[in-house]
């Protein structure tokens, strides 16, 4: 039976929505693994808007599902549409979306608060024993979403800073390189740096590849 897996997506664009290079690498490993990825994002509004060329704040409102929905070429759902019992796995590619948009930790650390509903699928998720995956910047939302009860292993890859973050959430950090996957075996979640380490796009890919394959092994 074909596995579904979620792809949890914070608007288009690396500085305040999702990591397009790991967004699109997580779906082409999916796709290559036979899986079918369903794409979802929150229906609120960004919490600003930057324009790539010069990395400026532009002043304008864009909406994280609308701007999500250009990644997933418009096949996507409201996180608020769907239940854990619909998928198998959830993956969250990186991006400071994920920290701006699906919770305020590039803004609050350790004091951040996380989105209600992306809160409710990572906890319903977890709770159901199904598995859970987070790219680059990623495991922060994740590990603030779950650390009342479950203290996720996770990686951001050696950054000093983020990791004692995570930790101070409750999470337990684990340095990897940027090739490699940590499996925190008991909660089923899976996390590789990404850009937190880089340097390119070939360099991501080998982690985002082991990713899939260990979250697709876990279901």
């Amino acid at each position: 039976m074909e596995k579904r897996v979620g792809v949890l997506l914070s608007g288009c664009g690396v500085f305040d929505g999702t990591e397009i290079h790991e967004a699109v690498i997580t779906l082409l490993m999916l796709d290559r693994a036979g899986a079918t990825a369903v794409c979802m994002a929150p229906d609120i509004d960004q919490h600003h808007v930057i324009n790539h060329l010069t990395q400026e704040e532009t002043g304008e409102k864009r909406n994280v599902l609308v701007e999500s929905a250009r990644i997933a070429r418009g096949d996507i759902k409201a996180v608020k549409d769907i239940k854990a019992s619909d998928l198998d796995a959830l993956i969250m590619p990186g991006g400071f979306g994920a920290v701006k948009n699906l919770s305020d930790f590039a803004f609050k650390g350790a004091d951040a608060t996380v989105n209600a509903e992306v809160k409710r699928i990572l906890n319903e998720m977890v709770s159901m024993n199904k598995p859970v995956g987070a790219l680059c910047i990623a495991p922060a939302t994740l590990t603030k979403a779950l650390a009342d009860k479950q203290h996720p292993e996770i990686t951001i890859g050696n950054d000093m800073g983020t990791s004692a973050a995570l930790e101070a959430m409750g999470g337990r950090h684990f340095e990897c390189t940027v090739e490699m996957a940590h499996v925190d075996k008991v909660n089923k979640i899976v996390t590789t740096p990404a850009y937190m380490l880089g340097p390119g796009i070939k360099d991501i890919a080998k982690g985002i590849e082991k990713l899939v394959d260990e979250v697709l092994s876990l279901i």
